[in-house]
């Protein structure tokens, strides 16, 4: 036994270091532009205020730092060039981006590993600001653990808006825009307590991760949306250059008047996803854009580090099938939240690794939901209460919050505690009618 172990640790040890150094060489540039990300000119906003998110790039506005004070719980905040990711300014560091939908607030919690965003540029698009649920793309410098991450650029935009219809309770599933959308446990309910409460043909605005064509897993859903300008997004199939047309699930978009924006024309092809705006309603299943824009930039470069979160498509085997179109090797990945048998296709994931010659070569990879069994939800808010009222009713990060449950578990203090300017960690596994159910508290320093 002993005698085949040994070749296997020393090709680990090869393994290790090689990954070591590819980390090490590549710590400037290659984490992607504004101009790649397709969206257009949002609203910037601040960090760690008690009344919630303000305008501005700057972050913690009550604190030192984006963390929780000396705990070390913290990446640190002077370094931009990515030198000093993680406690006492070490750790390798690698250009990196992330996709994904926002898991907490403080500054942001993306697929669970949470960017300090002090000297990031956040552009929000289809709302006034950054909240949980919301797909997000972060651009910036991660650890080589994918622990940490210093955030340069967080962009945000809606995927669909558009009269919602064939709603299904039971199965969870609805139609937008020609687009099937399904959700799970960890659909963010911004102002209603479930999809019960969505009354069809009314108009919604819903944020998601694209899955097969035609598809796409909700993350937060708004039944009563601000805006109502047309907005569907989805993987191109039957691109018509000569007509200059494509179909969005069971829309046919025409594109021959709009304009472009992180993508032109001739770069359309099927397969790639892309959002597109209009003016006006579909008329039957025919719909005029305005405005087409790329999706979120997925980077391919060799050596970037890469979180995808996203439901798989194409499955073949553990290493090889895609996320987000992405084709991604998770061979050797540390695979949790689940059975490694339960991947497949429309199973939600989480995956972190390394571009190398266009396949995501993942490292760590979290199961999220797999259909007819679920999976685990959870969110975290980081930062001062604010606009305390009740144990019922207070903010973090501008988000609403109930501590009031009989099984809310409260660490370094007791629910008396509550108050506002007291800053607080706060973990809850649903967010229902726009508050977040606390599951634990924490009191930080």
């Amino acid at each position: 036994m002993s005698t085949m172990k040994t070749p296997r640790r020393l090709m680990l040890g090869l393994l290790s270091a090689g990954l070591m150094a590819l980390l090490m060489s590549c710590g400037g540039g290659g984490g992607g532009s504004a101009s790649n990300l397709g969206l257009g000119t949002g609203t910037a906003i601040g960090g760690d205020s008690p009344s919630g998110a303000g305008t501005g790039s700057g972050g913690d506005s009550t604190g030192s730092g984006a963390g929780t004070g000396g705990s070390g719980d913290t990446a640190s905040n002077g370094n931009t060039d990515g030198s000093g990711v993680g406690s006492g300014g070490t750790g390798v560091t690698a250009d990196a981006a992330g996709i994904g939908a926002a898991d907490g607030l403080g500054s942001i919690i993306l697929n669970g590993l949470r960017y300090d965003t002090a000297t990031a540029t956040i552009t929000v698009e289809d709302a006034t600001a950054l909240q949980i649920g919301m797909s997000a793309r972060v651009a910036g410098k991660v650890d080589s653990d994918f622990t940490r991450g210093i955030a340069t650029q967080v962009v945000s935009g809606a995927e669909l808006r558009g009269a919602v219809s064939r709603i299904d309770v039971g199965a969870g599933s609805f139609v937008v825009m020609g687009i099937s959308v399904s959700i799970d446990a960890a659909t963010v309910w911004a102002d209603a307590s479930g999809l019960a409460s969505v009354a069809d043909g009314s108009l919604i605005q819903v944020w998601g991760l694209p899955g097969a064509p035609g598809t796409l897993r909700a993350t937060r859903v708004q039944i009563a949306p601000t805006l109502t300008a047309p907005l569907v997004t989805g993987a191109i199939e039957n691109l018509d250059a000569t007509n200059q047309t494509f179909t969005l699930g069971q829309l046919t978009v025409s594109y021959g008047g709009a304009s472009f924006a992180g993508i032109d024309a001739s770069s359309l092809a099927n397969g790639v996803i892309v959002r597109a705006r209009g003016t006006a309603a579909p008329v039957g299943s025919a719909f005029t854009a305005t405005k087409v824009e790329g999706w979120y930039a997925i980077p391919v470069s060799n050596g970037i580090a890469l979180q995808l979160a996203g439901v798989i498509t194409d499955f073949a085997s553990r290493g090889a099938f895609e996320v987000l179109g992405t084709p991604v090797d998770a061979t050797n990945a540390l695979i949790t939240g689940g059975p490694v048998g339960s991947l497949g296709n429309g199973v939600k994931v989480e995956v972190d690794g390394f571009m190398s010659g266009g396949v995501l070569v993942v490292k760590k990879l979290r199961i999220r939901h797999v259909p007819g069994t679920g999976g685990p939800a959870s969110f975290t808010l980081i930062g001062a209460i604010g606009g305390y009222q009740s144990l019922a009713y207070f903010r973090v990060q501008g988000q609403p919050v109930d501590a009031s449950g009989s099984g809310t578990v409260f660490e370094n203090g007791t629910a008396a505690n509550l108050a506002n300017g007291q800053r607080v960690t706060v973990v809850g596994d649903r967010v229902v009618d726009g508050v977040l159910i606390a599951q634990r508290v924490t009191f930080t320093p």
